[in-house]
């Protein structure tokens, strides 16, 4: 069986185009939608794995772990590898470039409010990670009709001084050649 991934022949499914919302799409319930202000206050902590790969996207680079017993490379990182349920402890520096996996291309935030310009959301295959290894993140300098699966991006960082080490210290992947 042949797979579509990486034919730039083959162009996307069409999609339905957005329209912008309207007050009355609100009041005649013509859309689905919750609103909640809930007063909740928590604590969230990385763990080590994630914390080091946030560490890592402060100084610009994007680190996985090798598992030792079965050679995956993982990225995100874990803590242990969910195959061979072994602890991981071996860091490796990615590259900043990969294979759009997956794609979507939204009209609306997460607030179902509609957007000026469409965002594309894609799955990012980070080159030198093992298979059905990504993250998500949004594609920029590029075209929604443009955007197909197998094309190759590259990170495009935020400047050093502004970076945070959270995922959005990459502003977006951009189409390169190759």
């Amino acid at each position: 069986m042949e797979l579509a991934v990486g034919k730039k022949d083959i162009s996307c499914p069409p999609y339905v185009k957005g329209r912008e919302l309207e007050a009355e799409d609100f009041e005649k319930k013509t859309i689905t939608y919750v609103e909640d202000h809930p007063d909740i206050r928590y604590s969230f902590t990385a763990g080590q794995a994630i914390s080091k790969f946030l560490k890592g996207l402060k100084e610009g680079k994007i680190l996985g772990v090798k598992c030792n017993k079965c050679g995956r490379v993982m990225v995100p990182p874990r803590e242990f590898c969910e195959l061979c349920f072994k602890p991981i402890n071996e860091w490796v520096e990615l590259k900043d470039t990969g294979v759009v996996e997956t794609f979507s291309i939204s009209y609306i935030d997460p607030d179902a409010r509609p957007l000026e310009e469409p965002e594309i959301v894609a799955v990012i295959a980070i080159d030198g990670a093992s298979p059905h290894m990504g993250i998500l993140h949004k594609l920029g300098e590029v075209e929604p009709d443009k955007v197909y699966i197998g094309m190759k991006v590259k990170a495009v960082w935020k400047p050093e001084e502004e970076r945070e080490g959270a995922i959005t210290d990459i502003k977006y992947w951009k189409p390169i050649e190759g």
